[in-house]
């Protein structure tokens, strides 16, 4: 087995910083208590995590009383999109999302599908961004959610945002944003931005799996998707995950500490990688927007080659890299999000995400490069259709 040294799937998950972890620690041995207890050492869980939601709430820019800690970010899309669903029934069906969100959203969708929710898919352009026309169009009278994702997970694209909840509220329709990839990668104020739900996942900005949260703006109602306790406030049932729920607030607030100088040294190794393997590898396509983009994220496709094959290639030189969506890695199909920006299957099928973190650094992207141009060669030499072309040289 190969040892991995040259991590480049952040977007897939990140490592847990040395601080996070520390700062967890005491939760697991010594602050145990459940804090749903009135003896002291529940109590004091408590108070530890009403500081953590404080810590959460000002990174976002929402109030404490806004933010509800979940188990996931796929646990929170589900809550966001089933919610309004369920709770806004009689105001009608209607549900308006993009073709390339993660499956978290669109899996539930295709469930509320089943049970007679209507979902208009908008397309996306070539880039990967959605027509703010495209979306006034689909609005109609029963339409209750727009869902959009703040930051493609696996071309890196961003969507206009604000522009987006600016149309929703004029319509009088909840906002929901998947921002999974975006917070601790981008500047996030919920209440400047104006949308009225967030998803967030602790394990994306160098915090621990399992904890996340949901952004629901003050006074809007939706049905609890998970039943049992008095937790959060009576809408999100479940014993508090103690640890995690400190861990993903020591994170948020490392990962947007000075965080438009780690988005301009991340950037920088971005473009260089980008810039060098547009230089050194021939028949390849940058995909997602070149400037509206993650700072973290270079996805290529490779004409003439299968991603799988590449991914397996680079593993055994001690590198981890992904075609895309984690979720996804078992499955034989291109990724919808490329079939969506109008590539054929056959270069869908021959992608590299290569997702930078604040811990990488240009000598490990130097190494990246240096393997990567000889590995899509030889794969190539394997092509007859990649024989044709250069017989036509």
């Amino acid at each position: 087995m190969s040892k991995t040294t040259y991590y480049f799937d952040n977007a897939a998950t990140t490592p847990v910083r040395k601080e996070v972890l520390d700062a967890m620690m005491p939760f697991f041995t010594e602050n145990y208590g459940n804090a749903s207890s009135i003896y002291e050492v529940g109590a004091r869980s408590k108070n530890y995590i009403n500081e953590a939601r404080k810590i959460v709430s000002d990174a976002i820019g929402c109030y404490e009383n806004e933010l509800f800690f979940t188990a996931s970010g796929s646990e929170a899309d589900n809550w966001a999109i089933k919610g309004v669903a369920y709770s806004k029934k009689s105001k009608g069906n209607h549900i308006i999302t993009s073709a390339i969100e993660h499956h978290a959203v669109l899996h539930t969708l295709e469930f509320l599908e089943k049970q007679g929710y209507e979902v208009t898919y908008l397309p996306v352009d070539e880039y990967g961004q959605i027509s703010l026309d495209d979306l006034k169009n689909a609005i109609k009278d029963s339409t209750i959610l727009i869902t959009i994702m703040y930051a493609n997970n696996e071309i890196g694209t961003i969507e206009p945002i604000k522009e987006i909840a600016k149309i929703a509220k004029e319509h009088n329709v909840i906002f929901h944003t998947d921002a999974v990839q975006a917070v601790g990668a981008v500047p996030i104020n919920v209440h400047e931005l104006g949308v009225d739900m967030l998803s967030l996942s602790g394990h994306k900005f160098n915090g621990p799996k399992g904890v996340g949260a949901l952004y629901i703006k003050k006074g809007l109602r939706i049905d609890n998707l998970i039943h049992g306790g008095a937790q959060e406030s009576n809408r999100r049932a479940g014993t508090e995950n103690t640890p995690g729920i400190i861990g993903l607030a020591k994170a948020i607030e490392l990962a947007t500490t000075n965080l438009n100088e780690k988005i301009e040294r991340v950037s920088k190794l971005r473009d260089y990688t980008i810039k060098e393997i547009e230089k050194r590898i021939p028949y390849c396509r940058l995909n997602g927007h070149r400037t509206d983009r993650l700072c973290g994220n270079v996805n290529f496709s490779f004409r003439f080659i299968e991603g799988e094959s590449l991914l397996l290639m680079l593993d055994l030189k001690g590198v981890a890299a992904s075609s895309g969506s984690a979720c996804t890695s078992g499955s034989l199909d291109p990724s919808h999000v490329l079939l969506a920006i109008g590539l054929p299957h056959e270069i869908a099928h021959g992608s590299l995400r290569i997702s930078i973190g604040y811990q990488n650094t240009k000598e490990e992207i130097d190494y990246l490069l240096d393997i990567l141009p000889p590995i899509v060669e030889r794969l190539r030499q394997m092509s007859p259709l990649y024989d044709e072309i250069k017989g036509d040289l």
